[in-house]
């Protein structure tokens, strides 16, 4: 897919810079000449009937988000679909513009700020969950954080109604829950994991073992009871408080029925957790690396 130029535009929306990329699609930096509005922009392009799921995705990814109505969940205003209703081939998506970095980008520096981030996600999650969808991708590089340390989730694409068995294997690999792997309902308790997953690498930065065997696809999954259980988190990082670690552990148990109960209790505990950092942020509990 081609890059359109600076000044170039889009549906209306005048180009001001290129933000990044993915399989089929482009990000911008774009302008509303008329309010003068900042907005991000993803055109998503389809080259042939294979890519059609690129389009569905996007399309997908817009539903979700107007049911939605958190502070930390990226909002999509607007859906433009280019051509005839049975020969649309790209999609523009407006999309509110998240100023910061991804966490796998620039993970935090103190267990204060990290902890605090988290419950931001697991609040936004929560949203998610009462509202009956169900994020089924969180990972470091689906979180932005700015300056202010103010955590917005900003990919929807995979997101599901809860209850869902997909037709095919969606995840990454290092975040996977087993219930993904193995094509079974995808339910709030699938986002748990992956927020597990999420905090074991920010802290320890290392990725817990999954079911997915060590190759390049999404093929090789392992059963259940063959899977390795990861090692705990704090004798990774030994500076990770124990009430801390017993949560990444329960949030990353294989069976569903062991994890904590919903993404709302996990945000109560985060929540009490910073309270602990947060008086004691100048001792062993500081910062994350030596």
């Amino acid at each position: 897919m081609e890059a359109r130029k600076k000044g170039d535009n889009i549906e209306g929306y005048k180009i001001l810079a290129e933000l990044g990329q993915g399989a089929a699609s482009i990000i911008y930096l774009v302008q509303d000449p008329r309010t003068k509005q900042i907005w991000a922009l993803k055109h998503v392009r389809k080259n042939n009937a294979k890519e059609q799921r690129f389009l569905d995705q996007a399309e997908a990814e817009y539903r979700v988000a107007q049911t939605l109505d958190h502070p930390g969940v990226r909002k999509i205003p607007k859906l433009i679909k280019v051509g005839k209703f049975l020969s649309v081939r790209e999609l523009v998506l407006l999309m509110e513009l998240v100023d910061g970095v991804s966490l796998d980008k620039h993970p935090p520096e103190t267990f204060e700020d990290a902890v605090f981030v988290f419950e931001q996600v697991a609040r936004a999650m929560h949203h998610m969950h009462e509202r009956g969808w169900v994020h089924a991708d969180m990972k470091p590089n689906n979180i932005v954080v700015d300056d202010a340390n103010i955590a917005k989730i900003i990919d929807l694409g995979q997101s599901c109604k809860t209850g869902t068995i997909k037709e095919r294997i969606q995840g990454t690999p290092d975040y996977i829950a087993p219930e993904q792997v193995h094509r079974r309902e995808i339910t709030p308790a699938t986002d748990v994991y992956n927020l597990g997953a999420t905090m074991y690498w920010v802290l320890t930065r290392q990725h817990i073992p999954t079911a997915l065997a060590k190759s390049d696809s999404l093929v090789g999954s392992l059963d259940d009871n063959l899977m390795e259980r990861p090692k705990p988190a704090s004798e990774l990082n030994r500076k990770i408080h124990p009430m801390l670690n017993e949560l990444i552990m329960q949030c990353v148990e294989v069976d569903p029925a062991k994890r904590p109960a919903s993404m709302n209790d996990i945000a109560e505990k985060l929540n009490l957790i910073h309270g602990i950092l947060k008086a004691g942020a100048s001792g062993m509990y500081g910062s994350i690396s030596d």
